[in-house]
């Protein structure tokens, strides 16, 4: 099967080597490794983004609307990528928690996106076969994933920031 879209093929740029290839149709891959693919382009963006932006970005607002800080926004990534992959490897949901204290030291977000980064990669490729509970958390998270991506994008733009090469890329900016 041929994909076609042009919409799919300029987003399957983010991809390099063998694996764009096969997101444009020409090979085919499991449907798990195409998940672990797109957490992992996902992973590559949030650190692309805390990496381009100062501190002291992490407590600012969209100016004249009611929003929370950036440093929320990253903040409720990181919890839902530890509360999801407990809640994976469990089989079942275990509620929300986060390990980061404060929503404004950059350094530990770097490290808690990395660890919680790393923490959904290593229940993917742990787990041998999924349930049906665990199907849909991965979806859940990967859902959460592009939801923020979106969130943040609006104070990218709000905040007149520079955008990650990485964002323009996938998302056209």
């Amino acid at each position: 099967m041929e994909v076609t879209s042009s919409s799919f093929k300029l987003h399957a740029n983010v991809l390099e080597g063998p694996k764009a290839i096969s997101y444009l149709g020409k090979n085919s891959m499991p449907i798990s490794t195409i998940i672990e693919d797109s957490f992992s382009r996902s992973f590559v963006l949030y650190r692309d983004l805390i990496e381009s932006i100062d501190a002291s970005i992490l407590d600012s607002r969209i100016p004249e609307v009611p929003s929370n800080t950036v440093g929320l926004q990253l903040w409720c990534v990181v919890g839902a990528r530890e509360s999801f992959s407990k809640a994976i490897e469990a089989d079942e949901w275990r509620g929300f928690s986060c390990s980061l204290q404060s929503p404004t030291e950059q350094t530990q977000f770097a490290d808690a996106l990395r660890h919680s980064a790393e923490a959904v990669s290593d229940v993917l490729t742990t787990i041998e076969a999924y349930s049906d509970v665990q199907n849909r958390l991965i979806i859940d998270l990967l859902e959460d994933e592009a939801a923020y991506h979106d969130q943040l994008i609006r104070y990218l733009y709000g905040l007149k920031l520079d955008i990650p090469d990485s964002w323009k890329s996938k998302y056209s900016l």
